[in-house]
């Protein structure tokens, strides 16, 4: 049975929003550590999607999707921070009570613990943020990453190591 060359890009096509679909949860922790706040974090989603669908004939077959778009939003990230300081907007303050409702004290501590790294992420410097974020959250490997940032590996590494001493540094200092 002969295949046209339409099905094979349309099989591609599914594939790849396929794969894009089942990033969207590593997508969303990127963008929280990008973004700091759950609202632009949700638009930088949506944007970086955007241009993933509009980009998706640059994405070489076989290369890893997640790291491209991560750099994609990464990239995206940029210009929003560019934009918004060029027109004087501010970010959005940090949400509040996002969670009530649910009840359980292991639920809320495992909440309250979560809380605790994501603030001491948030007070990273972005280089460190972004580091940490990549390779001990998403789990790419330091070359992924330092691809995704565009910045040589021992960069990256530094980063990453002045990084999470100073998550656990902060996490200790908080302990009772």
């Amino acid at each position: 049975m002969v295949r046209s060359i339409h099905e094979d890009q349309g099989r591609l096509l599914n594939d790849f929003q396929r794969e894009m679909v089942a990033l969207l949860p590593r997508l969303r922790r990127f963008a929280r550590a990008l973004a700091r706040d759950a609202a632009d974090a949700d638009d930088l989603v949506q944007l970086t999607v955007e241009r993933a669908l509009v980009r998706a004939g640059q994405w070489r077959f076989g290369a890893r999707l997640d790291s491209w778009m991560f750099r994609i939003m990464k990239n995206a990230w940029i210009d929003e921070a560019r934009s918004r300081s060029r027109w004087g907007r501010v970010f959005a303050p940090e949400e509040a009570g996002a969670q009530a409702g649910e009840d359980g004290a292991g639920a809320m501590e495992l909440r309250l613990q979560a809380r605790e790294v994501e603030a001491a992420m948030a007070r990273l410097p972005d280089d460190q943020r972004l580091a940490v974020a990549l390779v001990l959250v998403e789990g790419l490997s330091y070359a992924e990453a330092a691809e995704v940032l565009e910045t040589p590996v021992g960069t990256l590494t530094s980063r990453l190591v002045r990084g999470r001493m100073a998550l656990m540094a902060q996490l200790e200092e908080r302990r009772p």
